[in-house]
């Protein structure tokens, strides 16, 4: 029995890969206004289709890395009313259980900005590329949730987040 044991341990840890962050890919945030990316993120990804209790996500973007076609606005959201990067120089992503539903593969998980963190269901899209796998989703955050930036008429509490995540084997 412990013989057995053993050999599904070791035939799961086979099949889970470890995946990293490659080059292009792509972090969105759209509203009326504003609209940019982030051009800086690192993370680490153990997936497996077959095997979703066991796989994990866990990302960092770079605040400074804020791009919104305009460098006034850039370095206004770096600011202690927005982002706060002096602070709080990261956003986080780690999940807690990927799923699948009637409705689609979602990532669970603890979203943080500007300190605060809070628990999100993300849509996950999951394609073979040619070195690795790349993971597409899209959904709304509300900023104010995570105290960024003033009440404004100008500048809508819900954003729109969409991603593009190539990843390559480690």
């Amino acid at each position: 029995m412990a013989s057995l044991v053993l050999l599904t341990s070791a035939a799961l840890s086979i099949t889970i890969q470890e995946y990293k962050v490659k080059e292009g890919f792509s972090i969105k945030f759209s509203s009326k206004d504003p609209s940019g990316s982030f051009k800086k993120m690192s993370g680490t990804v153990h997936y497996d289709k077959n095997d979703l209790a066991n796989s994990s996500f866990d990302f960092v973007i770079d605040v400074a890395s804020i791009n919104t076609g305009n460098s006034m606005k850039d370095r206004k959201a770096q600011t202690s009313e927005w982002f706060n990067v002096t602070k709080h120089p990261k956003i986080s992503f780690k999940s807690t259980k990927v799923v699948k539903t009637e409705k689609g593969t979602y990532v669970h998980g603890n979203l943080k900005m500007k300190g605060v963190t809070r628990f999100r269901k993300i849509p996950l899209k999951v394609a073979e590329a040619k070195s690795g796998l790349k993971f597409t989703g899209t959904f709304w955050v509300d900023r104010s949730y995570y105290k960024i930036g003033k009440p404004s008429k100008a500048v809508p509490n819900k954003l729109k987040i969409s991603y593009i995540i190539p990843v390559t084997k480690k």
